[in-house]
């Protein structure tokens, strides 16, 4: 009985000490507690899975058996926020709930998402790194071209300033470079060439018979400046160039001799005979051309002569070497005779300090001459009389594109509105002015005998006055000896309108080109202005346009027409853009 009474006593004592250990009260304070204090510290992982075993295990007492509605309630919400509170671990086992499986899930989206805009951040730096130390380059958009925006504020003598120091001249002869040349005995011939046509245009054929030498691998004999029936010129090579430079610059590259061997007796053979001639060469013929079927003909002719030769040579569908080597004939080793530097110096000179002080000045290039009128086939304002005139001199000079005349008008309307047609001295005159050069501008005219006399020039002259041309600014005497050779004049003018700060072109041609990619090779800080010609026909030809509308529409159009540099394309001309082969970004 005494044992009976003692186990129930320890039982009862049991009881009592389970109930306190487990009061719904006492956990409630101890979570709260917990709670105040998990900021602060954490859960031993040793602590934290003893813990979830006893949770886990099924001799746990179970607080969910109390008859209390009010303690059981919020022990209840207190276990709720327990598990919600331990469910935001990420390092809870993966089986512990579906929630911990989720987040797991969104930790990895999140982290792909993170590498992804990591990723996009270092492109997008590395695409504004590349966009600020581009250079400036100007790109066409069908006939649009379209440049690169500047801060700087626009200039009537100048290109901006990034575009002069994106690019760098590097056609010039290298230094210390190793002769590519054979022996003169291992030559594989002579190639002989009449340079046709003006000064420029016999430039450029020189340029082209150096290139074309160099392809074939053979010697090429001075070339020969061919009277023209225009110009009536019989300068020869050394009247304007300069024979030992011309020959010492480009020794390591081709090799040229002043005259026909003296082997080759028959020279008149070299001029007349049919059999020493290559005249089937297309135009602008690629270089395997010459290598497929002029080589041949002179290695077993030895000598021979290509006639006739403008243009007998392609752009894009040569070795980029050898574009660069026209480029290198043409702005280094092609120079004028110091005599006609000089004396173009001095003109130069004169048109800058006209006022006394230093002055910037435009050269005009101002195609208006009667040849240029009438091959044109364009129609000017002017009297009947005037155009009856000019109709029998194209009757004359040009009788099969003249034919009966009937459809010269058409014709003319339709190349006026093409831009095709030489502008007339007072049209120039308006787009000056609409772009915004005062009065007192000075202006260098590089021109011919103007058709049409001063009545042409009279709106030109009354808008700026300030016009001269090289007899206006050089003495009588001063003159006299350029006079004997036509060409030396055509090189005074080429060299006044190269050093001036603004050129103005008026039409197409050699001359105009050349010039335009001299002072792109140079930096391009020069403005070379090329007319839209099509605009301006338009603007002027319409009654309704207003001087305000007519002036945005200029200045709009020729902010990228100033001889900025300007990407290539197909069949592009390296003579007025020589960016791509002969120059490097600086």
């Amino acid at each position: 009985t005494h044992v009976s009474e003692a186990r129930a006593h320890a039982a009862a004592s049991s009881t009592s000490a389970t109930e306190l250990a487990y009061s719904p009260k006492r956990a409630t304070a101890e979570l709260r507690h917990s709670s105040s204090i998990g900021g602060r510290a954490a859960l031993s992982p040793m602590k934290r899975d003893d813990a979830a075993a006893a949770a886990a295990s099924p001799l746990a007492p179970d607080h969910h058996l109390v008859d209390d509605d009010d303690d059981g309630g919020r022990d209840r919400h207190s276990r709720d926020r327990l598990r919600s509170f331990l469910c935001n671990f990420s390092f809870l086992p993966p089986h512990f709930s579906d929630e911990a499986r989720v987040h797991s899930s969104s930790s990895r989206i999140s982290l792909f998402l993170l590498v992804a805009v990591i990723v996009a951040a270092l492109f997008s730096v590395f695409s504004i790194f590349n966009r600020l130390n581009a250079p400036y380059l100007c790109r066409k958009d069908g006939i649009a071209l379209h440049c690169p925006r500047v801060k700087e504020p626009p200039s009537l003598w100048e290109n901006p300033y990034s575009a002069t120091t994106s690019w760098k001249p590097c056609a010039e002869r290298r230094s210390g470079a190793i002769p590519d040349l054979p022996a003169d005995n291992e030559t594989n011939g002579y190639i002989f060439i009449h340079a046709e046509g003006g000064l420029n245009q016999q430039r450029i054929a020189i340029c082209n018979a150096v290139a074309v030498a160099k392809i074939m691998n053979v010697t090429l004999i001075l070339p020969v400046l061919k009277q023209d029936q225009i110009w009536k010129d019989q300068t020869k090579f050394e009247d304007i160039f300069d024979v030992d430079h011309f020959i010492d610059y480009l020794k390591d590259d081709v090799q040229i001799v002043r005259d026909i061997p003296e082997w080759f007796t028959d020279k008149s053979e070299l001029f007349t005979s049919i059999r020493r001639t290559v005249k089937n060469i297309p135009k602008y013929a690629p270089a395997n051309f010459y290598i497929d079927n002029v080589l041949p003909r002179i290695k077993e002719k030895r000598i021979m002569a290509l006639k006739p030769f403008v243009d007998r040579l392609g752009y894009d569908n040569v070795p980029p070497e050898i574009n660069r080597l026209r480029c290198m004939v043409n702005y280094h080793a092609l120079k004028f005779l110091p005599h006609i530097e000089q004396m173009a110096n001095r003109l130069v000179s004169r048109m800058r300090n006209r006022t006394g002080t230093a002055n910037p000045f435009m050269a005009l290039h101002l195609r208006f001459e009667k040849g240029m009128v009438g091959l044109s086939f364009c129609d000017f304002v002017g009297s009947r009389l005037e155009k009856a005139v000019m109709a029998l001199y194209r009757l004359k000079e040009w009788p099969r594109r003249f034919k009966d005349g009937s459809h010269l008008w058409p014709l003319a309307l339709q190349k006026r509105k093409e831009g095709r047609c030489p502008l007339e001295p007072g049209e120039v005159a308006v787009m000056l002015r609409a772009m915004g050069y005062p009065k007192e501008t000075q202006i260098y005219v590089a021109s011919g005998q103007v058709y049409g006399g001063q009545n042409r020039m009279a709106p030109l002259r009354n808008m700026f006055p300030n016009l001269v041309t090289k007899e206006e600014l050089a003495a009588k005497e001063e003159l006299d000896d350029f006079r004997k050779h036509v060409t030396s004049l055509a090189a005074l003018d080429f060299l006044v309108c190269l050093k001036s700060d603004v050129f103005v072109m008026t039409h197409g041609g050699n001359f105009a080109k050349l010039i335009i990619g001299a002072r792109r090779y140079m930096g391009h800080r020069q403005k070379s202005i090329k007319p839209d010609k099509g605009l301006l026909s338009k603007s002027l030809g319409d009654p309704y346009m207003g001087w305000a509308t007519f002036v945005e529409d200029v200045v709009v159009t020729h902010q990228t027409r100033t001889g900025l540099p300007e990407e290539t394309f197909p069949n592009y001309d390296i003579w007025e853009n020589p960016l791509t082969p002969c120059m490097c970004r600086a």
